[in-house]
């Protein structure tokens, strides 16, 4: 490596770490924010989760600080016409470019890493810590509010003394056919088991109604203890979301879904078939069939995104290409040594156009509208754009 190219990676590396700390610690900073919002999470489950969001604040802020720095860098080297002084010593310009395009590609493979970390085992390690946090979080919200509400289960209670809850109203959301489960009780304890993903709920003088077809009633004098699930038990394998697989295990999970929706498409073309041969229909209402339509269109939508999600996580990573490549360009042309001019004139098409591209291109691939390469629709605009603004500075 050159003296010159030496100078460039340096003064690259420099500035992109300088600037890579300052704004991970900013994202860091909101995302713990926003999860002590949404949770409700007290300090110490914050500190836990912050090996967790750290990926994922590094995947933002990797490719905006790789832009950033090219910016900086190539600028005060247009601005001090160092590249005129190459072209008269004839030097191409591209040996000074290409130290910031080489940075950027290991760059962006670093990003498709952290994509598939922070999606993968940083979402998994969060959620973690919100079910170990979770009987904490319920009773922080039912002493102020004496109500909580999640997806899962909701409470009511008149009165919270301690741990023990004073009338507590439980509804309990099941999957399938079974409705809500309602639980009275004069008293209750909640306790976490992140272990199984559930609270153990330890009840007294309590009464259990279901609201499924049979809508059968519990009387429990005394002590009674049961547990509310916080994921799907009747999920494939317990998980019902493709987004959050790793990339190594897309492809098997692909084939489980694409498997489960042909054995659902079965049942329904079994019911049909009896509802053909018996001449009665199903009611619009009717909670066994709506089960299953539901089930295939899950199924459906879930193997659309397990298409759309590596191609998502390599698009996002290789942003990190993109950008260098629209940036050191565009602040060659420039010629001005305040890198903020330079840093917003390339940052602007890649706020206005890329990530639109990329969030419609993303949708349409989940919604099975667009196929899954739609997903590099804005990566393939900027290396198009940057690639036609290359050339051009190249020659003159």
């Amino acid at each position: 490596m050159g003296i010159l190219q030496r100078y460039i990676v340096e003064e690259l590396l420099k500035v992109f770490f300088l600037a890579l700390f300052v704004l991970t610690a900013l994202l860091l900073f909101v995302g713990l924010g926003q999860q002590a919002i949404k949770e409700g999470l007290g300090f110490v489950a914050l500190i836990k989760a912050v090996p967790y969001l750290l990926p994922n604040a590094l995947r933002f802020a990797v490719p905006g600080t790789m832009l950033f720095a090219v910016c900086n860098v190539y600028g005060r080297v247009s601005a001090s016409n160092e590249l005129n002084a190459l072209k008269a010593a004839g030097i191409s310009p591209m040996s000074l470019i290409a130290p910031g395009l080489v940075i950027a590609l290991v760059l962006s493979v670093t990003c498709v890493w952290l994509n598939d970390v922070a999606v993968s085992w940083g979402h998994l390690g969060l959620r973690n810590v919100v079910m170990q946090s979770i009987d904490d979080i319920v009773y922080g919200v039912l002493k102020t509010k004496k109500s909580f509400h999640s997806d899962k289960f909701s409470i009511l209670v008149r009165d919270v003394e301690g741990d023990l809850l004073i009338r507590p109203e439980i509804s309990i959301v099941k999957s399938g056919e079974q409705g809500i489960v309602t639980i009275s009780a004069a008293t209750a304890k909640l306790e976490s088991d992140p272990e199984h993903d559930r609270v153990i709920v330890t009840l007294t003088d309590s009464r259990i109604r279901s609201t499924g077809p049979e809508g059968k009633v519990f009387e429990h004098p005394g002590e009674f203890v049961t547990s509310i699930p916080l994921t799907d038990p009747t999920a494939v394998e317990g998980i019902r979301d493709a987004s959050h697989q790793p990339m190594r295990r897309i492809p098997a999970w692909s084939g489980k879904m694409k498997t489960y929706h042909r054995q659902v498409a079965q049942v329904l073309a079994a019911k049909g078939a009896a509802c053909l041969v018996t001449g009665q229909m199903p009611a619009e209402d009717d909670p066994t069939w709506s089960y299953w339509m539901k089930e295939k269109n899950w199924s459906a939508a879930q193997i659309n995104r397990l298409k759309t999600e590596p191609h998502r996580r390599w698009a996002n990573g290789f942003s990190c290409l993109c950008f260098a490549l629209l940036g050191i360009p565009l602040a060659i042309r420039q010629r001005n040594a305040d890198f903020v001019t330079s840093f917003f004139a390339a940052f602007v098409p890649v706020l206005l156009v890329y990530y639109p591209l990329m969030a419609l291109g993303v949708d349409r691939a989940k919604d099975g509208e667009w196929p899954a390469v739609a997903v590099w629709l804005g990566n393939v605009v900027l290396l198009i754009a940057g690639g036609w603004l290359l050339q051009r500075t190249l020659k003159n």
